[in-house]
């Protein structure tokens, strides 16, 4: 079987690895991958954004199934631009991802429908940003620039005047690009943070062991936020009893509400939620798997991803019995000195090829130069174990990560240490 994977993060080298588990004659192709997947398989010298010399590659080349990692090319349309040429691909098209491609969208979609999440508005203009910032002054107050910014485009704002300064550098200085043209504000909601990763084809659906994210930088969830810097799963407050309540108050009301719009989502639905005094409330909409909880649940699925991707793209997700298994992992990310501003890069990279039984090693920001792996972005790999509970996983982990060595590695050393829902 020849597969396309596009993208170049973590993320994409743990599904290359996981194909490569499935399937050991599989032919990998990533565009444009990294160290990582260039040893598995054969990068392409092409941009995840790259459309046009995308589908010109899957035209001549013809792959069996096209996999999309991250959120960019799917809001770009990607999917529609395959899809249109013949092409077999696996991801939602360009209107499904406007869930994730702007923030404003969805907090209209959610409040539109009456569904859990904080109030909050959206605006085109920094005045009249600040003027509602002013107007409803109960801190700290969530500020996110409405396009796509790496997992870094939310700052929380703990009085007015860090409020004003956050509003003037996100829509005039526009410190997150062209993401911050427009600026939602929401209300700050205390709880504890979940991601929801749930597969559909528009009509049925299967929801993933529910994962925990670590988005800042610091111990103790302190410093900026980041794209990620560890996960686990499952999470061990997520009881039966949970899930069953977020299926029931979060997850099917969405997945309802989408075919009432007439939005045809075939993917993955991540579904990044708060846990409030009063249940479940919804921060965001991903379009696709996280980084780095992706990292974290394909050690847990024991059905063949090809198998389930494919039922995903030709709607018989219902008639697909994906089987689970017992096991618990974590992904600690360890990122360059310098990240999440600006990385630094180039420094060699040591430990690599040691071998760890129940744990591996994604990369993410990493490139070849002879011999040797460098850095070459600000999440430079993803250090992932699994066991049969968590504490042992958690234990491997962090085995692992004391053998690789770069120049300004920085990492948290409390991933998975907070397992309560309190």
């Amino acid at each position: 079987m020849k597969i396309l994977l596009i993208g170049s993060g973590g993320r994409e080298h743990a599904l290359a690895w996981r194909l490569r588990q499935d399937d050991p004659h599989v032919e990998l192709f990533t565009a444009p991958g990294n160290a990582g997947t260039g040893q598995i398989g054969v990068n392409l010298l092409l941009g995840a954004t790259d459309l046009d010399g995308l589908v010109a590659w899957a035209i001549q080349e013809k792959p069996d199934l096209t996999i999309v990692g991250p959120e960019a090319p799917l809001c770009a349309g990607v999917v529609d631009r395959f899809e249109k040429a013949g092409l077999p691909i696996f991801g939602p098209n360009a209107a499904a991802a406007r869930l994730e491609g702007s923030k404003v969208f969805t907090k209209n979609f959610l409040l539109k429908h009456g569904l859990p999440t904080a109030p909050g508005a959206g605006f085109g203009d920094s005045l009249s940003a600040y003027a509602y910032s002013q107007k409803h002054n109960a801190y700290p107050q969530v500020l996110k620039a409405d396009g796509l910014a790496a997992g870094k485009g939310v700052i929380i704002a703990q009085t007015p005047v860090e409020a004003a300064q956050s509003i003037h550098r996100i829509m005039d200085a526009r410190i997150f690009g062209e993401a911050g043209r427009e600026l939602l504000i929401e209300e700050f909601l205390p709880g504890r943070e979940m991601s929801v990763h749930v597969l559909t084809d528009g009509i049925s659906h299967f929801v993933l062991p529910i994962a925990q994210d670590h988005k800042r930088l610091g111990e103790g969830d302190t410093g900026l936020n980041t794209g990620g810097m560890g996960a686990y799963a499952p999470a061990p407050f997520a009881t039966a009893e949970l899930q069953a309540q977020i299926s029931k108050d979060v997850v099917e009301p969405v997945l309802a509400t989408l075919r009432k719009e007439g939005i045809d989502f075939r993917g993955i639905l991540y579904i990044g939620l708060i846990w409030t005094k009063a249940g479940p409330s919804i921060l965001e909409f991903n379009v696709r798997g996280g980084d780095p909880e992706t990292q974290v649940l394909l050690p847990l699925i024991d059905t063949p991803l090809v198998e389930i991707f494919q039922a995903v793209r030709e709607q018989r997700l219902g008639q697909l019995g994906i089987k689970l298994n017992a096991n618990h992992a974590v992904s600690i990310v360890m990122a360059a000195a310098g990240y999440p501003g600006t990385p630094e890069t180039g420094a060699p990279i040591d430990g690599l090829d040691l071998n760890l039984p129940g744990a591996t090693v994604f990369h993410a920001g990493t490139k070849q130069e002879g011999p040797c792996v460098v850095t070459n972005g600000g999440r430079v790999l993803s250090v992932t174990a699994w066991a049969s509970d968590l504490a042992t996983a958690r234990d491997l982990a962090y085995q692992r990560v004391a053998k690789i060595h770069f120049a300004g590695s920085q990492y948290r050393r409390d991933i998975a240490a907070r397992l309560t829902l309190e």
